[in-house]
């Protein structure tokens, strides 16, 4: 089944009011992360209008989430609270998200998701597998409705990666083309991602940039990108020797520079969708660790829902 992106939401933690976003009622205690998710498939439902959603019932209908530092804040305010009195300390509000998988929970009760509700944590690349992984699931038809995404919470100060923390949230709406022409909506395009794993002590050697070259290749491939067509690549990566042998193995990419957390390459792909291009935009990104990803994104405006 074809898949399309029929709704976006973005959200940035500047200025970010949950009273405004979800209603002054229900959300107050929730943690950050979760609020910021939520206001942003909140804004891509809205984007693709209200019956995008609820056309299926929600058996059919899904989520993935991507995160990486999500609950790292609310998890030193725990360890605080249990060593400086003790754990009967604790809220009972917030003590449940101890698991990262709650951060994504209240999403599918609020829309009511009962195909499967996903959580990815994998450096950087964590929000690009809930792409792929979400979608997966879809063609192999779990659901026919995917709410996917990323959400991230900014780190304390004196963690690793503070410096470059990021907070906010990007949420995309994955709808079959047929039902997107059935109700005359809109198309941003469509999204395919391949992820592949670089081992650090490989990246850092002579033989690191040729073998993050041939990578790249071959996820493109998959991906359905020939050779020698027109396309656009922007790169979200830091300076560890794995973003590097990528970076040298993309000479014509934008680099950009990568946050701590998995939201930046969300944020380029839901960029790229936005510009309409006339031909394809690859964002890639990769972790220190070594885990990268590809996400093709192509073209898919009015003509790809006509009847």
């Amino acid at each position: 089944m074809d898949f399309l992106i029929s709704g976006m939401g973005e959200v940035s933690a500047d200025g970010f009011d949950f009273r405004t976003e979800l209603g002054r009622r229900g959300y107050k205690y929730l943690p950050s992360a979760s609020q910021y998710v939520l206001a942003a498939a909140k804004r891509a439902l809205a984007d693709a209008g209200e019956d995008a959603l609820t056309a299926t019932g929600p058996e059919r209908r899904a989520a993935a989430v991507g995160t990486n530092s999500a609950a790292v804040s609310l998890h030193h305010a725990m360890d605080r609270t249990v060593v400086g009195a003790s754990a009967g300390e604790l809220s009972p509000a917030t003590a449940p998200y101890f698991s990262i998988n709650l951060f994504g929970s209240r999403l599918a009760t609020e829309h009511d998701l009962k195909g499967f509700n996903l959580t990815l944590t994998s450096p950087r690349v964590a929000g690009l597998e809930a792409l792929q992984t979400g979608a997966r699931a879809l063609a192999a038809g779990r659901a026919s409705r995917l709410l996917a995404g990323a959400t991230e919470e900014a780190l304390p100060e004196g963690e690793p990666g503070a410096d470059t923390s990021e907070a906010g949230a990007v949420a995309l709406l994955l709808e079959p083309a047929a039902a997107v022409a059935e109700r005359g909506g809109r198309s941003y395009g469509r999204v395919g991602v391949r992820t592949f794993f670089l081992p650090p002590a490989l990246a850092a050697s002579a033989e690191g940039p040729g073998e993050a070259a041939a990578a790249l290749r071959d996820a493109l491939a998959a991906l359905g990108h020939q050779p020698g067509t027109p396309l656009t690549v922007t790169a979200v990566l830091d300076g560890s020797p794995v973003g590097e042998a990528v970076a040298a193995a993309l000479k014509e990419a934008e680099r950009v520079p990568a946050g701590a957390g998995c939201l930046a390459p969300m944020a380029h792909i839901a960029a790229a969708l936005r510009d309409a291009p006339d031909h394809a935009h690859a964002v890639v990104t990769a972790a220190a660790e070594g885990n990268a990803a590809v996400c093709l994104v192509t073209p898919g405006g009015a003509e790809a829902v006509s009847r």
